[in-house]
C-alpha cells in the first residue's frame, strides 16, 4: 500500500475539512489538527496515489478559496 500525508495550514481548518469531506474517497481520511487540515491517502499503486493526491489538492485549493473570509464578502 502506498501512502501520502498532506498537511495544509488554513484560516479555518474545520470549515475547509468539512467542505472537502463529500469529495473524499474511502481511501482518504481527513482530520483537523489545530490550524491544519491533515489528509492521509492510501492507494495500491503509485500512479493511483498520484492521481488521488492531485485531485485532492485541486479540491483543497477550491475549498480554501471559498472559505477564505478575508477575501470573500457578501
Amino acid at each position: 500500500m502506498k501512502r501520502a500525508t498532506v498537511r495544509t495550514r488554513v484560516e479555518d481548518a474545520a470549515l475547509v475539512a468539512a467542505a472537502l469531506d463529500p469529495d473524499n474517497t474511502p481511501e482518504m481520511h481527513t482530520t483537523v489538527d489545530g490550524d491544519a487540515v491533515v489528509t492521509v491517502v492510501e492507494r495500491e499503486t503509485t500512479g493511483g496515489l498520484r492521481s488521488t493526491v492531485d485531485d485532492y489538492v485541486t479540491n483543497l485549493t477550491v475549498a480554501s478559496q471559498l472559505t477564505d473570509t478575508d477575501t470573500n464578502h457578501e
